[in-house]
This record gives C-alpha cells, structure tokens and sequence, in this order.
C-alpha cells in the first residue's frame, strides 16, 4: 500500500474561499484543518474485492461512517475532503487491508466497528482486535469483535477467575465456550464444566413433571446450543457421557472440588450470594472459572440480593480475579439490540431519579408540616 497528499489547485481554491468566508463569518483567520486535500491509496489487486465486499458492502459500509469522499478505481483508492477526515479515513483503510490480508473475511459490522475504534482512540488496533481467532470449525471462525471482546478474551488467558458482565448479546457466554472448547482441544484442561441456576423454577427442581433431563434441559437449552456451534454434534453425547462435557443445574456443584476443569457459570445475576459463594469455592487444581451475567436482569425472587453483585463488591481487589465490562457496544446481535439495551438503561435512570427526587419531596413535605402536641 502507498499514500500520498497533494493540493489541488481547484480544492485549494474551493477551500480557500469557504475558509475565508468562515473567516469573516467567525472574526477568525484561516485554518489549515478546513482545507481539502486529497490522497491517494493503492491496494494489491488481490485485497480488493475482499476489502471492498460483495456489491461493494464494506464500501458502502465505509462511505455511510467516514466523511471523507472516497472513490475507488481499479485497484486505486483517492480520498478528498479535510484533512483530519482524509487522516482518519487512510487510517481506517489501513487497518482493514491488515485485516485481509491476515487472510480474514472483512464485513460490513467489521468496518463500523473498526472506525469506532479509530475514532475513540483505543490502545487496540483493528487488526489486531479481529484478528485474534478462538476456534474455527467447518469454515467458521470465532473471535472478538470489538475491544471490549478481546479484552475480556485475554482476561481469561491471563486470570484464573473472570467476571464477564454486559447485556444480552454481547457474547459473554459464547466467547468463554469458545475458550473453554479451545482449552479442551489443546489438553490445557480434561474436561468442561457449564452450570446455570435454574431459577424460574427456583432450583426446586423435583417437584417438576417429566424426568431429571426434561426438568433441566430448558434452562440449559442455550448451553448445548453453543456447543453444537463449536463441536461436532455426533461428538457431544459421547463426551458427555464420558465426562468429559457437564452440563448441570447450579445446584449440582455443591460438595464437589473440581480439578483440572473449564467451569462457566451462566446466568449468574440469578444466584444468591451464598449461591456464589459455593460455586467458586469449587475451583480446584488446575482449572479456571468463568462467570458472566447481566445485573440488569436479576430475576432472583423475594428482592434478594443478586450473588454476582455481591461478587463485583467483595472481590474486586484479589489477585488473579478480574472482572470485564461489557457494554451496550459490544452487542453483536442485531443493530437494534444495542438500541433496545439503551434505550431501557435510560428508562430505568430515569425512573430511579423520579424516584429519588419523590423521596426528597416527601421528606422535605414532612419536614414542613406541623407537629401535633
């Protein structure tokens, strides 16, 4: 790839006038920054197509988020517009040739997310955030897809305990299978340990009809959902029953010390705090523990107090425990999932503050009222 900036006489001129018409509009003189340039970029033949996508998606994708112009010919990309947007722009195409050329499929997600991480300024770059693959299988990759991913990925690499907490979709639990699928295959671990409480039923499990699997398969559904993603179905059965893979109610780990094992406790805004207690006091020799939860979702009957709260309290300062935030911009599901997640985050702010300030009110309407003698 090569890059080069020159003026041209008409943009010179085109930014000339509209500087010094802003000039005299704002009493100030010109600036640099408005003018328009121009730069141009060439792409290896082979990177173009994947860079600009089929129909030209990620072109598109990259027109839509960037405000430089950018015009493509051949294997020859020009960018036109002000200098800090024709900086960025050469950055962001940057960064997405890595990509491809690290021999990874560049989508139209992939583009926005990566002149978001431009833009915020990350440590991270783009390439090295969707470069970074967990598992493949049958032609599918798995790997973070944004900074808050990977860095919760390399959490687990590097920390016996780790919290991953975010809302719905941001990949919690997949990305923790996905590390605990790639410990098994590389025998860092013999076998894999996933546990939910089932609290709709409020772990009462025995007063449910139908047999100990059709009580427990609906709370555990999602679980073997994510292994069929990442293992060979015909696989699985075997390996559960030879114990390789468990797939059990939070109840079941009570007065067991699990060694040499990949434990995931799913759902875990929905233990208690004693519940969470037991859970990691099960961690034994050589295994790692993952736990991840949406505290906006506590479930948890009676008002009790949410045991993955608690956690985030008590455990902050341990060594070898980490806790990774996930946010509404790490939702990898459907656009619209991030906006539903806030737009409910600004409901509950807001009806928390009406809250408070009817509290004040009442108190302050108390204070004024006469006392009786």
């Amino acid at each position: 790839m090569s890059a080069d900036s020159d003026m041209g006489d008409q943009s010179d001129d085109a930014g000339g006038r509209a500087s010094r018409a802003g000039a005299k509009a704002n009493g100030s003189q010109d600036r640099p920054a408005q003018r328009t340039v121009r730069s141009s970029m060439e792409v290896s033949p082979d990177a173009v197509l994947p860079l600009l996508g089929s129909s030209d998606q990620n072109l598109k994708e990259l027109e839509r988020a960037l405000d430089a112009d950018i015009h493509v010919r051949g294997n020859a990309i020009t960018l036109t517009g002000r200098a800090a947007d024709v900086a960025l722009a050469e950055r962001v195409i940057g960064e997405l040739i890595a990509v491809v050329a690290g021999g990874n499929t560049l989508t139209p997600d992939a583009v926005r997310r990566s002149v978001a991480m431009l833009t915020e300024g990350v440590a991270e770059s783009p390439a090295e955030v969707l470069s970074l693959d967990i598992l493949s299988r049958r032609g599918k990759t798995i790997r973070p897809k944004t900074v808050n991913q990977k860095r919760y990925v390399d959490a687990i690499d590097a920390n016996t305990i780790v919290f991953g907490i975010g809302p719905a979709g941001t990949g919690k639990t997949y990305l923790a299978m996905a590390k605990a699928v790639q410990a098994l295959q590389s025998k860092n671990v013999s076998r894999i340990i996933l546990t939910r409480p089932a609290v709709e039923a409020g772990e009462r499990l025995g007063f449910l009809p139908g047999t100990l699997h059709e009580k427990i398969d609906p709370y555990l559904r999602p679980l073997h959902d994510a292994l069929h993603d990442m293992m060979d179905p015909e696989a699985i059965p075997k390996l559960m029953q030879a114990g390789v893979i468990e797939v059990a109610p939070l109840a079941y780990m009570r007065g067991r010390t699990l060694n040499d094992a990949f434990i995931i406790l799913d759902e875990a805004q929905n233990t208690t705090a004693e519940q969470m207690k037991m859970f990691l006091t099960r961690l034994g020799f050589g295994s790692k523990i993952v736990v991840t939860g949406d505290v906006t979702q506590v479930d948890l009957p009676g008002g009790a107090r949410s045991g993955l709260r608690a956690a985030s309290e008590i455990l902050t300062d341990i060594d070898d425990i980490h806790f990774a935030e996930l946010t509404s911009a790490d939702v990898v599901r459907h656009r619209l999932v991030s906006d539903i997640v806030d737009a409910y985050e600004r409901f509950e702010t807001e009806r928390i503050d009406e809250v408070k300030l009817g509290n004040r009110s009442q108190r302050r309407a108390a204070q004024a009222r006469p006392s009786r003698r």
